[in-house]
């Protein structure tokens, strides 16, 4: 909303309590992440592990690495990723496009650019409860045509998960007050409690921003790389697991992406 809108009216809104900047660093081969949860200052935010906005260029990219015990959800805004796993899964999403990948007990996957220009987008890895840790892998794919689109007042929501505006997904599943200081790109705002948020737009430019809100689990995360378990005792196992292709990773032995 602009400036001269008025607020909605809460009964309590979230304020932010909060700021990180999202900082550059490798990963992958030769990929650059802008990482804003999952570092020092935001460990974090349960149910959340991590949030990259990461840009490749090919010949660099994520090749075959494994997970265990959590989900990610990749959105694309430039570009293109085609990722393939050794369960047989393989596609390509592009501009607007959604995959919603739980890791579940195992899976070794490769992602990688889709032609010769750069590929951005965002990735956010969302830890799995204790029972769900060892669900078999699987894979959902939302095409941007697919994804569900609410509008008000100018406000374009695309409900990648969840409910919005009376709006619900087809897959699972200036800010708070005008006198806050402008906030730039590259900003995670953890908000506080209460029961609504408001966003003004002090530029003449359109606005894009993600809000993420979740159930913490509130369970101990023992994570050691792309594994993210409950105990230490879990990742020592898991670990093993991985090394001699067992419990999940049987495939491990002989899978290579193409």
């Amino acid at each position: 909303m602009s400036e001269s809108d008025q607020a909605p009216a809460f009964d309590s809104p979230r304020l932010v309590v909060k700021k990180v900047q999202a900082k550059l660093q490798q990963e992958g081969d030769g990929a650059v992440v802008r990482r804003g949860i999952g570092r020092s200052e935001l460990k974090s935010l349960d149910p959340f592990l991590m949030l990259d906005n990461f840009s490749v260029t090919h010949p660099a990219g994520f090749p075959d690495h494994p997970h265990r015990g959590f989900e990610t959800v990749t959105y694309m805004l430039q570009g293109g990723i085609t990722h393939q796993d050794f369960a047989g899964h393989k596609g390509t999403i592009g501009v607007g496009d959604v995959q919603w990948m739980t890791a579940g007990r195992g899976i070794i996957h490769s992602e990688m650019p889709v032609g010769e220009g750069t590929s951005n987008g965002l990735q956010l890895w969302i830890n799995l409860s204790s029972k769900d840790k060892m669900v078999e892998p699987r894979y959902q794919e939302l095409l941007c045509k697919d994804i569900e689109r609410a509008e008000k007042e100018g406000v374009e929501v695309r409900i990648i998960a969840g409910e919005s505006m009376g709006v619900r997904s087809p897959a699972k599943g200036c800010l708070a007050s005008q006198n806050s200081s402008p906030v730039a790109a590259h900003n995670v705002l953890v908000l506080g409690p209460g029961d609504g948020l408001s966003v003004w737009n002090r530029s003449s430019k359109p606005l894009r921003y993600v809000l993420l809100a979740g159930q913490p689990l509130n369970e101990p995360v023992v994570q050691y790389g792309p594994f993210v378990m409950n105990t230490q005792a879990e990742i020592d196992r898991t670990i093993e697991d991985y090394h001699y292709s067992k419990n999940g990773f049987e495939m491990a032995k002989y899978w290579r992406s193409q």
